[in-house]
């Protein structure tokens, strides 16, 4: 049996945000609209103290490598495409169950 392990953690540039409130109203509803649409666990994982910047973790265990990759690929495009946010950067990894 083949186990995969993925994550995502993406850092956010949001737009015409002034404060921690206004920041929360854009980030609580992303991280929600992630795990729902991709069956993923989200969460906001660093720049907690920044209003105009979020980070933003994403994981995912599958027993298929490819879909592993093409979920997180989608993730990393439906970021990349929300006008609220710039998507600065993405990082990735992938581990099986073997390595």
């Amino acid at each position: 049996m083949a186990m995969w392990v993925g994550w995502l953690e993406c850092d956010l540039l949001l737009g015409d945000v002034h404060s921690l409130k206004e920041k929360r109203s854009v980030v609580k509803p992303l991280v929600a609209a992630l795990g729902r649409t991709f069956a993923v666990s989200v969460a906001e994982v660093d720049h907690l103290d920044l209003h105009r910047r979020a980070g933003i973790g994403v994981a995912l265990v599958s027993p298929d490598r490819a879909h592993l990759v093409e979920v997180l690929d989608a993730v990393e495009r439906t970021l990349a495409e929300r006008p609220e946010v710039d998507l600065l950067s993405a990082r990735r990894a992938l581990r099986s169950a073997e390595d």
